[in-house]
């Protein structure tokens, strides 16, 4: 029934949410003097929820939000060397290295001959285009979609374009709100991959209960997953 295979790339193929872990808890040091970090996290989160409509995913739209909590914060007193360590910080976020998550590649290399194999991934696009290229996965896939948002309404039409359709579709990701319950609201199934670290705004209830929806500890489990299925 399956013949198309969609990934999410961050926290699915490659490490991804540690980098903005660590870089909120040197912006919770920068500014010490002025808010305690649970306070202060709560607020950068408020502004990162404010701000998606207006910058999107991805690293710049983190930055953006860190130097608006900032001020808010200082009440518009925030030293310009604090906003310097923030700008620093994010030019860090964007040249760390890619580290592939465990089974990645041996699962994809697996699976390519027997599917069409996607990428479906949202966020920044010259970020995410240079990730991609740097995992050194991207010849194993048929084809990348970089999107703004994941919606039942994109899915179907990245699995029309990509393979047989949605209902002979699979989508594979750590985010239960992006990769998981749209993909299954699209008519495709929807493969939830935890990962230790996922963003506040990425969680989502689990469809649990629902014929199409699947779990498995990493993707190392998803030949034996798709064996079971055929």
């Amino acid at each position: 029934m399956i013949t198309t295979l969609a990934f999410d790339a961050d926290d699915t193929l490659w490490h991804n949410e540690r980098f903005y872990r660590l870089t909120e808890e040197s912006f919770t040091a920068m500014l010490a003097d002025y808010a305690e970090p649970d306070h202060l996290s709560e607020r950068l989160l408020e502004a990162e929820r404010r701000n998606l409509k207006r910058y999107g995913y991805g690293i710049k739209g983190f930055v953006l939000s860190m130097i608006e909590t900032a001020v808010e914060v200082t009440e518009n007193r925030v030293p310009a060397a604090t906003i310097r360590q923030i700008l620093d910080a994010s030019h860090d976020m964007l040249e760390h290295p890619v580290e592939l998550l465990p089974h990645v590649r041996d699962t994809v290399e697996a699976l390519t001959p027997h599917y069409r194999t996607i990428i479906v991934t949202k966020g920044d696009l010259m970020d995410q285009e240079r990730k991609i290229a740097a995992s050194g996965l991207a010849e194993l896939f048929d084809g990348i979609e970089i999107v703004s948002e994941k919606t039942p309404d994109i899915y179907r039409s990245i699995f029309d374009r990509h393979g047989d359709g949605a209902e002979r579709a699979m989508m594979v990701g750590n985010s239960m709100r992006s990769d998981v319950v749209p993909a299954i609201e699209a008519g495709s199934w929807g493969v939830h991959v935890p990962h230790g670290l996922t963003w506040a705004l990425e969680h989502a209830e689990a469809p649990a209960g629902h014929p199409r929806f699947r779990e498995i500890g990493d993707l190392g489990g998803l030949p034996g997953l798709l064996d079971t299925l055929r």
